[in-house]
């Protein structure tokens, strides 16, 4: 299938108790619903470009054979997403136990399973592919090796660098648009405002989410605000990914960054408002009804500049 987004990562079965709080260490809670949700941040991120952003979009994802593994591939496809899977039959597929708290916070915890077995040689043809995006939930020899012939072939790569992890400088000057939070901003810029942790990476744009505050952009020399969506968060788990895979979605469609960066908020506004990773990313027509229903206050851009670190002279 010819598709202007390749998606390269991990693919996850979730497994979600809701509980009073998230426990602390040595701490047993007694939680409440249970279920199960298809997720992964690379899945999730495919889901979000295909649903949310409207794109034609591949994925590139390694998958045990158990039954798992066919609910995994299932709400791939019920997405519109085309696979590209590498079977790995001795290793369980990939899993995350995750306590979601009623303030909407949670802890996750991931076994890897197959994703662990994605390496560089398994990267398809980049054939038609504009924008190639990357997580950190597979091998990280095998992302920089995507990311390297990515950016060799003249492909737009984007790297999402969560979890957080120390990244290869040689992996930094393949990526083209580099997303984080806050937490993983710190761990590879070091202390510091934002906008100087931001300067420091060699990167030609990186992007850090704020949660509830919003995010901001650093493209060379410019700036980009945008608040967050006021909403009753009901669960956050793929809040990020859905941001992701919207952002990547809406710039393969050639969007200015400041267009796509509202565009991937409001995506991922609307999947805190629901539950779940995968089941909670909003469609196309839903994100642009919605959004075109938003007013932003000015007092919100200011407060998010001055958190940000941002002054006139900026």
């Amino acid at each position: 299938m010819k598709a202007p987004v390749l998606v390269a990562g991990s693919a996850n079965l979730d497994f979600v108790v809701r509980a009073p709080h998230v426990p602390a260490p040595g701490e047993t809670v007694l939680g409440r619903d249970f279920a199960t949700f298809p997720g992964g941040k690379g899945a999730n991120q495919a889901v979000a470009c295909a649903r949310a952003g409207g794109v034609a979009t591949r994925m590139l994802l390694a998958l045990g054979d158990d039954p798992y593994a066919t609910v995994l591939e299932a709400a791939l496809v019920d997405a519109g997403v085309a696979t590209h899977i590498v079977r790995a039959p001795d290793v369980a597929s990939g899993t995350a136990f995750i306590c979601l708290s009623d303030d909407a916070e949670n802890a996750i915890t991931v076994a890897p399973g197959a994703n662990a077995a994605l390496r560089p040689h398994h990267l398809p043809s980049l054939f038609g592919v504009t924008h190639l995006l990357l997580q950190l939930e597979t091998p990280l020899d095998a992302v920089a090796s995507f990311a390297h012939v990515a950016h060799a072939a003249g492909v737009h790569v984007l790297l999402n660098a969560a979890p957080a992890t120390a990244l290869p400088p040689l992996l930094l000057q393949d990526v083209d648009l580099l997303v984080v939070n806050e937490g993983e901003l710190a761990a590879l810029a070091g202390p510091g405002t934002l906008v100087a942790q931001m300067s420091r990476l060699p990167v030609p744009c990186v992007v850090a989410t704020l949660g509830a505050r919003g995010c901001v952009a650093r493209r060379g020399g410019e700036l980009f605000l945008q608040p967050a969506f006021r909403i009753d968060a009901v669960d956050t788990t793929a809040a990020g990914d859905t941001f992701c895979g919207a952002l990547a979605a809406r710039l393969a469609q050639h969007a200015p960054l400041a267009d796509a960066l509202r565009f991937a908020s409001a995506a991922s506004a609307l999947a805190c408002t629901r539950l779940g990773a995968q089941a909670s990313i909003p469609a196309r027509d839903e994100v642009d009804a919605w959004l075109a229903a938003q007013v932003e206050a000015p007092d919100h851009k200011a407060a998010l500049a001055a958190y940000c670190g941002i002054t006139g002279s900026d």
